[in-house]
């Protein structure tokens, strides 16, 4: 499975967010770590046991 997320750089540091998660950003040294610090986030977003995590959906119209 793979997920899209959104980064950028500023200064030293990597920030980013899961794009079907965009309130929960994070930050770290490298890409990599930034990647993992994601998958930790989609982990915990995942799994039910935070309340209210607003969602991303898709909508189809005319």
């Amino acid at each position: 499975m793979t997920k899209k997320f959104i980064y950028y750089q500023e200064d030293d540091m990597f920030i980013g967010w899961l794009e079907e998660y965009p309130d929960y950003k994070t930050q770290d040294d490298s890409l990599e770590e930034l990647m993992d610090n994601l998958k930790d986030i989609y982990n915990e977003l995942a799994s039910g046991h935070i309340p209210n995590v607003r969602h991303m959906g898709e909508l189809q119209v005319a």
